[in-house]
């Protein structure tokens, strides 16, 4: 395997080596991106390799037969479920296991990923209806399309519905009535321990509605979803609104997967979605976490993967702390060249 193809890109010994601040992305840096799972690949090239439509179409169909996908895929349950569970595995919360943080392979986990990588829904037909029957959430035993309690559960399940064809009325009528005064959303305030938005709860708030929103075309969220959004942009996505402080050292932990985990780079990946999907130009207050993303960029232009989060998986999707991310790189990569060719 040529040095470009591994984890670690080796300049010099794909020619050409050198700084590569102040490009957008490097030819063996996109060849070490097109290297690599379809589920990622498609998004390559459609994203930064400028491939036609039929080029990148064709790599997300394989993802249902080939790599990440088609191993999530084999490990549904004949009742819809993923790990017989909808948040959390049928066996983990009667476990005395002492497991370090939480699996992330229960139904909720599954169906994001299958949909964030680019699985095409047909190939879940009958899941709605199964889950429908099927599954139950553990906090309250509520019909699975009903949602939960928690606004980030709630946010993968609108998004999942939306995808799957499923009745989520319930959750297109919950976003709006548990908006709280300051224009976000937090998942303490179910408890009532809050009455502050979090910006983790708000980020996932808005993208599950956005996918909602692009999926179905329909409209009922956008006030919702905007108020939100003006809720980290009035904050630059990075500060508190009462004291100015930087609101965590979260903001700069890249990480992929980032289940629920808040970041500058999650959040610019959000509005530069919401940019081309309304066809509107980047929000100047976006430009100090702009900064602090291009900041992180390597010398050799990718971005190293931060811890990630700690939990039961199916199996690995990206590389180990401190090393260059493929998915991370994609993502930043994309949001750069998008604020770049704005400007």
């Amino acid at each position: 395997m040529p040095a470009c193809a591994r984890d670690v890109i080796d300049l010099d010994s794909c020619g050409n080596g050198g700084s590569l601040l102040g490009m957008a992305i490097d030819p063996r840096v996109l060849d070490w991106l097109l290297d690599s799972d379809p589920a990622l690949r498609w998004q390559v090239e459609r994203d930064l390799a400028g491939s036609p439509p039929q080029v990148w179409e064709a790599t997300r169909a394989r993802v249902a037969s080939e790599g990440f996908g088609a191993r999530l895929l084999s490990e549904q349950d004949a009742d819809g479920q993923w790990a017989g569970g909808a948040f959390f595995p049928a066996d983990f919360l009667d476990s005395d296991a002492d497991e370090p943080g939480q699996p992330w392979t229960a139904t909720t986990w599954a169906l994001k990923d299958l949909r964030e990588w680019g699985l095409d829904a047909g190939r879940l037909a009958g899941t709605a209806e199964k889950l429908a029957i099927s599954s139950r959430w553990e906090y309250n035993d509520q019909p699975y399309w009903a949602g939960e309690v928690d606004v980030c559960i709630n946010s993968y399940t609108l998004a999942a519905g939306a995808w799957l064809g499923a009745d989520v009325t319930t959750l297109t009528e919950w976003f709006p009535a548990h908006l709280l005064p300051d224009g976000g959303w937090n998942c303490e305030a179910e408890e009532g321990d809050s009455t502050r938005s979090s910006f983790h709860s708000t980020l996932n708030a808005i993208r599950g509605m956005l996918a909602y929103e692009r999926i179905t075309g329909h409209p009922e969220l956008s006030s919702s979803r905007r108020s939100g959004e003006q809720y980290l942009l009035e904050r630059r996505l990075l500060h508190r609104a009462s004291t100015g402080e930087l609101v965590g050292d979260f903001l700069t932990q890249f990480v992929y997967p980032n289940r629920y985990r808040y970041s500058a780079l999650a959040a610019l990946d959000h509005f530069r979605d919401v940019s081309l999907t309304e066809g509107t130009p980047p929000d100047e207050r976006l430009t100090e976490a702009i900064g602090l993303v291009r900041r992180a960029r390597q010398p050799d232009g990718t971005w190293l993967q931060s811890t990630p989060l700690p939990g039961r998986t199916w199996f690995d999707v990206d590389t180990a702390e401190g090393r260059p991310s493929r998915w991370l790189t994609l993502i930043g990569s994309r949001v750069l060249d998008w604020w770049d060719a704005a400007h």
